[in-house]
């Protein structure tokens, strides 16, 4: 019997123990593991080499890494807890009970949630809220809750009601917060921020408001919905939001005018949705190079209205860097200029009138990450603008003391002509681009900016057409025989190619662009390029004049290379002295210094290429009178003259008034 006793004790025991055994090891392993850093690739790390690493204890997935400068850099995160099995709020008991059916649920991939979601609760979707809400915010989650709310937006084809937006908002809330933003830049699928940013608009564009407004406010997530009809007098949808958790908040608003409401012919529906995190977490998972810099503003409208005005208050105010209202492109995943146009800005907030449609739903405002507005760059423009145009009044000064002596010949005179309307036309550019420069902007002075930019446009033309001309005279000099053609001819064909050319240019740019408001800069009086790429207007006639007048520098060195040939090495000495001379002679006078315009383009942030061209270009006026007129030999002979004849004059005024001095006339006794 007590045999009997122990052996059935040592039947019982023996499961037991082995089971605490296996226990105790499991739980040892699970210590060393989660004692593992998950943080790092264990292999060796050699530069653009990859590795993968299990994701830590109690989550599901993998993470990626990249090494660079031998060290390892997370790229991608697919680690998640939510799964079919706990997204639920049901009886989790139940589904334990069967290992089947947890076999199945594992099976089913993520948009199956949808499928059982609509079945579990589809009259509110609130069945997964507390879940989604308790889960932690990692790289593997969002992307769950992305194809979850994606799923739904597509799989719903009635009318949305408030209270399942009320549900869906806080789904999307949850991964838009600010603390988030980082992880979105880890998921695999980089579009799945562009994906949450279509769903909501898809969901939203159902939702039916029943004919009283809907407000829904989360802390990331905005939505307001309302009504419109042809006899109301517009709307105004305002949205102030907190930013990266601080306390103070961001507004946006949407206006819709009383002229654009009555284009609406029956009652309709407006909604507007607001993300503050939105534009960053695009930022991140999409790697833009700009910054958003207000609220993302979605707005669903009827299909009469066309156009809609949108102010957004700046996150970071800053009056250096440049700012664009743009629209969300949902095909190309891309925010886009043409969808919006800047009606007015300053350091607070920007003005947007946008165009909504298909395409463009959603919309903001992006700011630069550079600044090209530097100190230095203003004291260079302005110092050399000022020494400009004392030099330029000098040399136009100068050219009428001396004009009846340098021009006795045809050659000279056409040549002084050319010198003297470049030097006029120059000093009334920079007089005008003062006057631009004063003005605050196109927002507060339109008319103002459009005549000034179109002055600055023409006379800057007019320098590099004048310097053409010039360009154009060496030519004729060096393969024609001047006297071929009648002095009035020649002076007509200069001035229509000096005026002329650029009034035409000038007038078409203004005509065609003015009218849709796309010939100026947002930000400056100038010519726009973002838009109607209106700056090509200048750009192309000028760099074309550029490079016509590198060939004329050219055929001046050959023509005086082949002067020099069988000569002494004297002669070639004072032949390399006299082509130098021409370059430096032509190079500023016929605005090869404007070539590093092309740089400028190129390099648009680098700030030395800014420094250079606006160096050069600052003191143009100084270069054309130092190397146009001072260093011209016939203008100093003349000036010469003039003072030494001003002097003999005044020697015999001096004598003449000492002799009356000295012998003074009688008088009739």
């Amino acid at each position: 019997m007590i045999h009997m006793f122990l052996l059935y004790c040592l039947v019982f025991l023996m499961p037991t123990e082995s089971c605490r055994t296996l226990c105790q090891a499991a739980r040892k392993s699970k210590e060393k593991v989660s004692a593992r850093p998950h943080s790092t690739c264990n292999g060796v790390c050699v530069d653009n080499s990859q590795c993968g690493q299990p994701c830590p204890p109690d989550t599901s997935g993998n993470m990626g890494f990249l090494c660079r400068q031998n060290k390892w850099h997370k790229i991608t995160d697919t680690c998640h807890t939510l799964t079919s099995l706990n997204i639920f709020e049901d009886d989790f008991n139940t589904i334990l009970s069967s290992k089947q059916n947890i076999t199945l649920e594992y099976a089913r991939p993520y948009e199956t949630i949808a499928d059982m979601l609509m079945q579990k609760c589809p009259k509110d979707l609130s069945c997964v809220i507390t879940n989604i809400q308790r889960s932690p915010r990692i790289p593997g989650n969002i992307a769950v809750i992305v194809q979850l709310l994606h799923n739904i937006s597509t799989m719903l084809s009635t009318d949305v009601d408030e209270v399942k937006m009320e549900s869906y908002s806080i789904m999307a809330n949850h991964i838009l917060d600010s603390k988030s933003i980082s992880n979105w830049t880890f998921i695999p699928e980089k579009n799945s921020s562009c994906v949450l940013l279509h769903s909501v608009n898809t969901f939203a564009r159902k939702l039916l408001t029943n004919k009283h407004s809907i407000d829904i406010a989360d802390v990331f997530i905005h939505t307001m919905c309302t009504t419109i009809s042809g006899d109301s007098n517009g709307k105004n949808l305002t949205f102030s939001m907190r930013v990266n958790d601080t306390r103070s908040s961001v507004t946006g608003r949407v206006l819709i005018s009383r002229h654009e409401a009555q284009k609406v012919r029956s009652p309709s529906q407006v909604v507007s949705i607001a993300f503050p995190t939105l534009g960053a977490i695009l930022e991140a998972s999409l790697l833009e190079k700009v910054t958003v810099n207000g609220l993302v503003l979605s707005v669903i409208l009827p299909k009469e209205l066309t156009r809609i005005s949108l102010i957004f208050e700046k996150i970071r105010n800053s009056e250096e860097r440049r700012t664009q209202c743009v629209g969300w492109h949902s095909l190309e995943s891309r925010w886009d200029q043409h969808a919006c146009q800047m009606i007015q800005e300053n350091s607070q907030q920007a003005v947007c009138k946008c165009r909504p449609s298909k395409l463009f739903t959603s919309f903001s405002i992006l700011m630069s990450p550079h600044t090209l507005k530097s100190p230095i760059l203003i004291y260079i423009t302005y110092i050399g603008l000022g020494i400009s145009i004392c030099s330029l009044i000098l040399c136009l000064s100068i050219e009428a003391l001396v004009w009846s002596r340098v021009t006795k010949t045809e050659i000279s005179y056409l040549r002084h002509l050319c010198i003297a309307n470049v030097a006029a036309t120059l000093l009334m550019a920079d007089v005008w681009f003062i006057v631009a420069s004063f003005l605050s902007g196109p927002m507060t002075h339109h008319n103002a900016c459009v005549a000034a930019t179109f002055f600055v446009h023409f006379f800057y033309l007019s320098v590099f057409f004048w310097m053409l001309a010039k360009a154009l005279l060496i030519l004729y000099g060096i393969l024609i025989v001047f006297h071929t053609l009648p002095k009035s001819v020649l002076v007509a064909s200069l001035f229509s190619v000096g005026y002329g050319c650029p009034l035409v240019i000038a007038v078409i740019t203004v005509a065609v662009t003015e009218p849709g408001k796309g010939y100026l800069r947002p930000e400056a009086c100038w010519l726009n390029w973002d838009m109607t790429k209106a700056l090509l207007a200048f750009v192309v006639p000028a760099l074309s004049i550029v490079v016509i007048n590198l060939i004329t520098v050219t055929l001046v060195i050959v023509k005086t290379q082949r002067a020099t040939i069988g000569s002494s090495m004297f002669q070639e000495v004072r032949a390399i002295v006299r082509i130098s001379k021409n370059i430096a002679i032509l190079t500023p006078l016929l605005g090869l210094t404007w070539g590093f315009g092309i740089a400028v383009v190129v390099k648009e942030h680098s700030l030395v290429f800014h420094i250079l061209f606006s160096s050069l270009n600052a003191f143009q006026g100084f270069f054309i009178l130092v190397f146009g007129t001072i260093l011209d030999p016939k203008i100093r002979e003349a000036l010469k003259n003039r003072v030494t004849s001003a002097r003999r004059i005044s020697r015999i005024s001096e004598n003449l008034s000492s002799d009356v001095s000295c012998h003074p006339t009688r008088g009739p006794s």
